[in-house]
């Protein structure tokens, strides 16, 4: 499992939110003259990257991908006046789908291999990676929760679920603390001051460095088109208010982008898309078979040999510690943990392990059978800051030493709800299901004569949407035309 999809850069881990600015605002930066970085922050930095790695789903192992990703973030890097020494900047490409980047104080850059295979040259990695370094040069605060909470239930949700402690998993690499949404709403990152500024620097880092200033906006509109595109495939049709309510409105942070780099000049500087496509040739591209996968409502686990499916309209996330998943006032979580053959013991420890201060009451477990897998459930009542909430887990017993679960947070006396469907999905795979799921990987491939975007995207390794995300993919516009030789991404099998 990994973490969540969301389209938000600078989503950095909690543990490092402690810069030195004020509480979402913005002093003067002057590009190229950043204060050094201090020994506290190197610190800081280093302590926090094991954690980083693990709860990403660990370092991409991917030679070439790791090696462009290092050459263009350290020449990016150097712009900011942190150091003039590139080694001083390590940048690792991390094993996760999710569209996300973010740099730490102390030196350290990081890039999903999602993100990158969103990406279409160089300038656009420099553009994403000079956008994060330019946080820490500004030394902006992370430390705004409660700022980008509301009072829905969802907000709530999200700080319980913050606290959850599940234990050791083979699912994904589960491990001691619940990613998902909860820390997602707890490192909702930085206010729309910083995250303009950090734009305004990234553009002048792009010039600098001798690449093209309007690869910012062109890596904005791809992630802008890649939001939109994910919404509409997973039947998510509530609108997402300007980035998850810290991020500018994507269209105006676009317009900005744009503005900023004609300023600035240099829209005519290099892109290198040849180096950049060849670098990213067979990066794995979405979930890791080996990890589990998200194929349209369903989450599917090959090694493990279990699935269960999401109701239509509700989104989910593939974490490196859980999977989650949202729903018209709903989030729920699907984790792993010991098992000694109880699941009222079983079903006692999560319950503890959420923080909610809840426990299992007395002859409250009851019983069941779902799709012929012994089960398990209760439902509790919690308190947390924004009031209120049902919190039930459904727990399942797949052999005599290994169980599974669902958490289910919903507004008080809703009771499951329209969960009711996603705890009733769980199921095994069969050995030909199993064997059926396949790793999918970015080829690039050369337009040939007479070939178009339908025939293409037709080559494309999915059943839906096919020329969507081709288009998507190589951030075309609708009806563009292609060129014999053109180097273009597609995704396979």
């Amino acid at each position: 499992m990994r973490i969540p999809r969301t389209l938000m850069l600078c989503a950095a881990p909690a543990a490092l939110a402690g810069c030195t600015a004020g509480l979402g605002g913005t002093t003067p930066v002057v590009p190229g003259q950043a204060a050094p970085i201090s020994q506290a922050e190197r610190q800081q930095g280093t302590q926090a990257r094991d954690d980083i790695i693990a709860e990403y789903g660990g370092v991409y192992e991917n030679a070439q991908a790791q090696a462009i990703a290092e050459r263009v973030g350290q020449r990016i890097a150097v712009q900011s006046g942190l150091s003039a020494d590139p080694d001083t900047f390590t940048v690792t490409v991390l094993d996760s789908p999710v569209n996300n980047a973010f740099a730490t104080p102390g030196g350290y850059v990081y890039v999903t291999r999602g993100l990158m295979a969103l990406m279409n040259d160089e300038a656009e990695l420099a553009a994403v990676l000079g956008h994060e370094v330019a946080h820490v040069a500004a030394r902006h605060s992370q430390k705004r929760q409660q700022a980008t909470q509301t009072n829905s239930v969802l907000g709530a949700l999200g700080q319980v679920l913050a606290g959850a402690v599940l234990g050791n998993s083979a699912l994904g690499q589960i491990g001691s603390q619940i990613a998902g949404t909860g820390a997602q709403l707890a490192t909702l990152g930085y206010s729309r001051s910083q995250e303009s500024q950090a734009d305004r620097l990234a553009v002048q880092y792009l010039k600098s460095a001798g690449y093209d200033t309007d690869a910012l906006a062109s890596m904005l509109t791809s992630l802008a088109d890649q939001q939109a595109l994910d919404q509409r495939i997973s039947g998510e049709t509530r609108s997402v208010p300007e980035w998850a309510s810290t991020h500018p409105n994507s269209s105006d942070r676009i317009r900005a982008a744009i503005t900023e780099a004609r300023q600035a000049g240099g829209t005519e500087l290099a892109r290198n898309p040849a180096p950049y496509l060849a670098a990213i040739d067979g990066i794995l591209y979405g979930d890791n078979p080996a990890q589990g996968v998200i194929r349209g409502r369903d989450f599917l686990h090959p090694k493990l040999g279990i699935a269960f499916t999401v109701p239509q309209g509700f989104t989910m996330n593939n974490g490196a510690q859980a999977v989650t998943i949202t729903g018209p006032n709903i989030q729920a979580l699907f984790g792993t943990g010991s098992y000694s053959g109880s699941l009222d013991t079983y079903i006692g420890k999560v319950l503890q392990g959420l923080g909610t201060g809840a426990s299992v009451p007395s002859g409250q477990v009851r019983r069941t059978t779902v799709n012929g897998i012994p089960a398990a459930y209760t439902q509790v009542r919690a308190n947390t800051q924004q009031g209120q909430v049902d919190v039930t887990v459904f727990a399942y017993e797949t052999s005599p030493n290994r169980a599974y679960h669902f958490v289910v947070l919903t507004p008080a006396g809703q009771g499951l709800g329209q969960a009711t469907s996603l705890v009733e999905s769980f199921r095994k795979l069969s050995q030909q299901e199993a064997a059926a799921i396949d790793a999918k990987r970015v080829d690039i491939v050369t337009v040939g004569s007479g070939q178009t975007v339908s025939s293409l995207a037709g080559r494309m390794a999915f059943d839906d949407y096919q020329q969507q995300r081709f288009l998507v993919l190589n951030g075309f516009p609708e009806g563009v035309t292609l060129k014999s030789g053109q180097k273009v991404k597609i995704v396979t099998e």
